[in-house]
């Protein structure tokens, strides 16, 4: 194996670790910070719109109109969705048999199919609530 094709594995793994650590939103540039210029901000770039078409990563707009990512993880189970809060940013990974029901509903009696694989659920989690 070439030395770079080692060299950019050892840069995604790094990438991989401090994303699946991030709780909340982050951006290209946090991630930048904590790798310490271990790796170039191209190769994070590359790298997060490769996990973004594996539908790993969540890319959206915030309210200061930076562009922020989440990590969404992956989930084998077909009942499965996301929470967001829109104060801090978690993301919280659900299990629950009635989002098939509601995905039924929204098909059946809106004619809109949900893109399952990224369905996300905003609003304020308990934390953000009792502050």
């Amino acid at each position: 194996m070439p030395r770079s094709d080692h060299y950019n594995t050892k840069q995604k793994d790094l990438i991989l670790n401090i994303i699946k650590q991030e709780e909340k939103d982050f951006t290209i540039k946090d991630i930048h910070s904590k790798l310490k210029d271990e790796t170039g901000l191209t190769t994070i770039y590359r790298f997060m719109d490769k996990l973004i078409e594996d539908g790993l990563v969540d890319k959206h707009i915030g309210k200061d109109n930076k562009t922020y990512y989440n990590y969404l993880e992956k989930c084998d189970n077909k009942n499965h969705f996301y929470l967001k809060c829109e104060s801090c940013g978690k993301i919280v990974h659900i299990d629950c048999d009635c989002i098939e029901d509601l995905s039924n509903h929204i098909t059946n009696k809106h004619k809109f199919k949900l893109n399952r694989k990224h369905f996300i659920i905003n609003g304020t989690c308990g934390d953000c609530n009792e502050g």
